[in-house]
């Protein structure tokens, strides 16, 4: 056996063992926590964040379980706001429609997200990607013109907003969900998209997504359609049924030219590779060859050259016109 290929297995057995007293002692700590005790315990095997989180991904992959069976918890960015009443155990309920536009923390502990008690009369949850624009329809009271559920993981989605999407749509299964998100694929997220296509959950929940044109946007879709390749095997159990809001070729004609940004070579590389995965859908593959046609994209922020509160106008328009893929 190679020198490394020794070290990665004895990472293994030395994450399990660490797990073990984690479980023992009653405590959840993150992989940032577990990197830096390993590091003091073991710096001869551990020296790096990334040889952690590979070896806590072939412990969950090995055992068959999750992060938080083994005393790991979801570090967490995730924020929802709206027509949203939860309650956590031996807590007071709290009304998401009443706290302030940053919205109300997302736990990284799976266990208190699994027992939250929830009650809603949303007919849709919309996934936002970015935080400024996520507190834009906060302070518009958008929830309140069109009954929703804001949530946000601030960027790429996290664990534990992961599965509190999937808990409302396992919940509230008659409810559409939209997300907004930019459309730009670094190649990282190209890779998460390829590892994870297998795992496809369909849902009775209806995701929709509303990208500002912009690879990126792509890559979060199908990180929320198949996982992502930090999270391994895991990835499916959280898996939703995406659809795609905007913005998209047809919505091209109300942003200035002014306001589009072009792409950089490397975008268009990884662009036309995802065109090449047979996993993407014929639409999206239109999407993605016109964006690569014109080598230009755009972003949400891009829908306030016509004023403030024309993101909502527009979200609004889309939903009532169903006009989605």
């Amino acid at each position: 056996m190679r020198a490394n290929n020794a070290k990665a297995f004895v990472r293994v057995w030395m994450i399990m063992a660490m797990c073990f007293r984690i479980l023992e002692q009653g405590k959840l700590i993150t992989q940032r926590e577990l990197f830096y005790k390993l590091l003091c315990d073991s710096p001869e095997y551990f020296s790096s964040q990334h040889q952690v989180n590979r070896a806590v991904q072939d412990v969950v992959a090995l055992l068959h379980c999750t992060r938080h069976s083994l005393g790991i918890m979801a570090s967490s960015r995730g924020a929802v706001i709206g027509r949203l009443l939860l309650q956590e155990l031996g807590q007071q309920s709290v009304d998401c429609s009443l706290i302030g536009h940053a919205g109300y923390a997302i736990t990284g502990d799976l266990y208190t997200l699994s027992k939250l008690v929830l009650h809603t009369d949303a007919r849709y949850i919309i996934i936002v990607e970015k935080d400024a624009i996520f507190q834009r329809l906060a302070e518009d009271h958008f929830f309140n013109q069109i009954p929703c559920i804001l949530i946000t993981a601030k960027g790429y989605p996290d664990m534990a907003t992961r599965f509190l999407l999937h808990r409302l749509s396992q919940t509230f299964p008659d409810m559409s969900i939209l997300a907004l998100v930019d459309w730009w694929i670094p190649l990282k997220n190209l890779f998460s998209f390829f590892y994870n296509s297998p795992f496809v959950i369909i849902t009775k929940f209806s995701f929709l997504v509303f990208f500002a044109r912009n690879p990126a946007g792509l890559a979060i879709l199908c990180t929320y359609k198949f996982g992502s390749i930090t999270t391994g095997l895991e990835s499916y159990r959280y898996a939703c049924n995406v659809k795609w809001l905007g913005l998209r070729g047809n919505d091209l004609q109300i942003i200035p030219q002014e306001a589009m940004i072009q792409l950089t070579a490397h975008d268009i590389k990884t662009s036309k590779s995802l065109m090449s995965s047979k996993f993407l859908q014929e639409s999206y593959q239109a999407e993605l060859a016109m964006m690569i046609d014109r080598g230009q994209r755009a972003e949400i922020e891009a829908l306030y050259c016509h004023g403030f509160d024309f993101l909502g106008k527009y979200i609004a328009k889309k939903i009532v016109q169903a006009d989605y893929i």
